[in-house]
């Protein structure tokens, strides 16, 4: 991928703090998956319950190997191929040393592995994963300006780059224990 400017001053940006992005689903937050800091931040913004967990997003299972159960590996990889045309967010069990600001209350962990140019950008410049989220605070409708974003956030992110028209549908959610499919 040939990075814009802004995509680089995105960049930037996100290895400090929390940003506003495109994603293959819904316009999102995030940060880095080794910033425990930002991960806080991000938290507090939206106005989260510490309970509930985030998803690590990313381009390569590579990012996410140090969050999760190394037992599961291969059941992560054939979900991620079962499921190649539609975005999906597998729970998998974490890893024991995975922080609960990742994991909430939950001995599980949501991963999501996407071929999003602009992801695969961030996490192979960074060399991690994304800790993601819906661009809104807690019980609100999800950003899709940035009008709307800077009206729920104020200065708190970053930085922002703009949501694309695509940026509307949340992925599936799929328990690769039980087979459950949350969402």
């Amino acid at each position: 991928m040939s990075s814009s400017f802004r995509q680089r001053l995105a960049l930037q940006h996100l290895r400090s703090g929390v940003i506003a992005h495109p994603t293959d689903t819904i316009y999102g937050l995030a940060c880095l998956a080794n910033n425990p800091f930002a991960i806080s931040q991000m938290i507090g913004l939206k106005c989260r319950d510490k309970s509930k967990g985030l998803i690590l997003l990313a381009s390569d299972i590579k990012y996410v190997l140090p969050y999760i159960d190394s037992t599961f590996i291969g059941d992560l990889i054939d979900g991620v191929q079962m499921t190649k045309n539609q975005p999906t967010t597998f729970l998998v069990p974490a890893d024991s040393n995975t922080s609960t600001m990742l994991t909430g209350c939950s001995a599980l962990i949501a991963v999501r592995l996407t071929d999003n140019a602009l992801v695969r950008f961030f996490c192979e410049s960074s060399n991690s994963a994304l800790v993601s989220t819906s661009a809104n605070v807690q019980g609100q409708k999800t950003a899709s300006s940035l009008l709307q974003l800077r009206s729920q956030f104020s200065n708190g992110l970053s930085f922002a780059l703009s949501p694309t028209k695509y940026n509307n549908q949340a992925s599936a959610i799929i328990n690769l224990i039980s087979g459950e499919r949350i969402r």
